[in-house]
This record gives structure tokens, sequence and C-alpha cells, in this order.
């Protein structure tokens, strides 16, 4: 069984985040949308495991503001 890793796994966060940011600069809320879909299924191809994928999207739920 796979198990999705939640613990810190990269450095310069802030660097990432900075560059995430940066890539919406300028785009229309439909654009935003769009990008960070496209994102999610490059990211998605990387893992490619159907298991931790919907590990990842149970955990995404889980954390939203609204529950």
């Amino acid at each position: 069984m796979t198990v999705l890793n939640t613990a810190p796994n990269f450095e310069k966060t802030d660097d990432f985040y900075a560059a995430l940011l940066a890539a919406h600069d300028g785009l229309a809320e439909a654009e935003i949308h769009a990008l960070n879909a496209r994102l999610i299924l490059v990211l998605a191809n990387h893992i490619g495991d159907q298991a931790v994928l919907e590990a990842a999207i149970d955990i995404a739920k889980l954390s939203s503001p609204g529950t």
C-alpha cells in the first residue's frame, strides 16, 4: 500500500509559493483556474499513483475552510 507523504519534503517553500503566485500575475480568474487545473494534472502525471492521488484529494478536502 502506498502512503502519501505529508511531511515537509522540499526546501525553499517560500520560493515555490512566490513562483506560483507569479505564474498567476496578470491572469483573469478563469485563466487562473485553468492554470491551476493544468498544474494539478502535470503533477498528478508525475506522481502516477492512483492511491496517492486519491489520498491527496481526501486530505485536501479535509483541510478545506468549509469543513
